[in-house]
């Protein structure tokens, strides 16, 4: 399908009232989209479902499915420009009493959660906030074009159901990847802006950090993932940020977990929540001034199935031209996301907060990590 009559045929659906996703994985010029063919509310009852998964940060809380079975499926392509990932412009200046407030706010927040960990109740916790940023566009699929263009390396999606909400994201964070038996999951922490170049350096509290969530993961697979393989860790890109990124990936046990148990002994992991989990899960509920929602939960493809072709280093040359069929669940964390309501964007952002954090660099953080979103409005 071309281009601009999938994005027409997705208008549509929308303008229908009528539950969709469309998406767009890093890195590929592929765009996918499933188009429910009911307002119905479709829940996840055990992840053995096959579809498009939407899960809120809460794991007590409920996550919605747009069923394979039940849907429309549509593909297109769409051009990755190799200067596609712009660094977003200066934020404008809202009135100084409201900047104010928000940064006083999210400053004390930070302050609790350090004074928190001094007292042992956890080694770090993520803190985060909401923004509201009136619309001068609020069409969703104008700025699902927007994100495409800008932002090549991330998994990119436009996600819209009556009964929950209308959302979109950017973002660079792999939750796991599942095809047949083989793993894979991404530890990501850190961050800083991107100044022209990779080669920078990062701080004690960005390294101890990102060793959480590695070290987090590592605890979690070991008994359900066999030859682990961890990778050097890496500084990369992500739009106008720079994180550190540790690739870990193994085979999965034979009937060793099922998927559920697996995708929630990992979320939330150290990168959104902390560590340990439950008590870090706990202070965000209670001290966080909003609700996240499905901001730093996860959301991608459910055991969907994908066909590749065998190894060509086989004996038997006949078998080439059969296709391997293999289940396949890709998800990933919702980062640098913002749900639409009216005339506003609620945009979410947050930082990792350990005994070393600094207040004030962790508010400059979230307003970097807000530009990312913002550049696209």
């Amino acid at each position: 399908m071309i281009f601009i009559d999938f994005l027409e045929r997705i208008d549509s659906h929308y303008n229908a009232g009528l539950p969709f996703v469309a998406y767009r994985k890093p890195n590929e010029n592929k765009l996918n989209a499933l188009l429910q063919n009911s307002d119905n509310l479709e829940v996840i009852k055990d992840f053995t479902e096959k579809g498009f998964v939407f899960s809120p940060f809460d794991d007590s809380e409920t996550s919605v499915l747009i069923p394979l079975s039940r849907s429309e499926k549509l593909e297109s392509t769409f051009e990755i420009l190799e200067t596609s990932e712009t660094l977003p412009k200066k934020e404008k200046l809202r009135t100084r009493s409201a900047a104010d407030e928000e940064k006083e706010t999210h400053i004390e927040l930070v302050k609790s959660g350090v004074e928190a960990i001094e007292n042992n109740q956890f080694k770090k916790v993520v803190l985060s906030r909401s923004e509201h940023v009136p619309l001068t566009e609020n069409n969703p699929i104008s700025i699902f074009q927007k994100l495409l263009q800008h932002y090549a390396s991330a998994f990119v999606y436009c996600w819209y159901h009556p009964k929950v909400g209308l959302w979109l994201g950017a973002t660079p964070e792999t939750l796991v990847k599942i095809e047949g038996n083989r793993f894979s999951i991404m530890a990501l922490a850190g961050t800083q802006n991107y100044k022209g170049s990779l080669a920078v350096k990062w701080q004690e509290k960005e390294l101890q950090e990102q060793q959480y969530v590695t070290d987090f993961i590592l605890d979690n697979i070991k008994d359900t993932i066999d030859n682990i393989n961890v990778s050097e860790t890496e500084t990369v890109k992500a739009g106008n940020l720079l994180h550190l990124k540790t690739k870990i990936w193994g085979v999965l046990k034979p009937n060793a977990i099922l998927l559920k148990d697996l995708l929630y002994s990992l979320h939330p992991t150290p990168a959104v929540c902390g560590l340990p989990k439950l008590a870090a899960k706990d202070f965000i509920l209670k001290n966080e001034h909003y609700k996240r929602g499905f901001y730093t939960g996860f959301l991608g493809e459910l055991n969907l199935e994908t066909t590749a072709a065998p190894r060509s280093g086989r004996r038997n040359i006949e078998n080439r031209a059969y296709a391997i069929t293999r289940k396949s669940t890709q998800l990933y964390v919702n980062l640098r996301c913002m749900q639409l309501k009216g005339n506003n964007a609620i945009i979410y952002v947050g930082g990792g907060i350990t005994e070393s954090s600094n207040p004030e660099s962790e508010w400059e953080e979230t307003v970097s990590k807000s530009l990312v979103i913002k550049s696209v409005l």
